[in-house]
């Protein structure tokens, strides 16, 4: 008799839901569906076209900016010469979010680095801006990769890759921010005379 209550208890409570199920529902009452709970879906962004940018430089003459002539940069390399070394910071404007971290890797130059960019919240005349930034000493060898002339790619991840047509803009920045500032002196060339 037991063993016969203890199997009628489910199919009670079922049969309670179900009431429950088919009364209507108050009017105030929202539903939400369980596909619609949680964390947002991530976005991913197309690569920009970036056939016609280029690099220009910031008003302060702390920092370069490439975009397509008369928009807003997709990327700023800019230099902080307060701080010994000088701290030089590589900055994606990209939708961002508090507290997100990516790498952000470039290649070309016959290099590799790879950046650790962090979201961060910067004031522009806009007014504020969550976008990518790493920041790391002027010394640091992995900034070699804008030493050369030949192009790069730029990929943070959802964002899009962006392609940097080659150009000494980027190395002649990362030279002058490595000598504090400073114009670095000119290269000698030793001249041969024949005997």
């Amino acid at each position: 008799m037991r063993f016969a209550t203890l199997l009628l208890l489910p199919v009670c409570a079922l049969t309670a839901c179900e009431r429950q199920q088919s009364e209507p529902l108050p009017e105030s009452a929202q539903q939400i569906a369980i596909s619609e709970i949680g964390p947002p879906q991530a976005s991913a962004y197309p690569s920009p076209d970036t056939s016609a940018a280029g690099w220009t430089v910031a008003e302060d003459g702390q920092a370069i900016l490439f975009s397509n002539p008369g928009e807003a940069p997709w990327l700023t390399l800019a230099c902080d010469l307060s701080e010994t070394p000088a701290r030089f910071t590589i900055i994606r404007h990209a939708e961002a979010l508090p507290g997100q971290s990516a790498l952000f890797p470039f290649v070309g130059n016959g290099m590799r680095s790879r950046f650790l960019a962090d979201a961060t919240l910067a004031q522009t005349a806009e007014g504020g801006e969550w976008r990518w930034e790493a920041s790391l000493p002027a010394d640091d060898p992995q900034l070699d990769i804008f030493e050369g002339a030949r192009g790069l790619t730029a990929t943070l991840p959802g964002r899009g890759m962006l392609e940097i047509a080659g150009s000494r803009i980027p190395g002649q920045f990362l030279t002058w921010c490595r000598a504090d500032g400073r114009q670095p002196d000119p290269i000698e060339v030793e001249e041969t005379t024949e005997e």
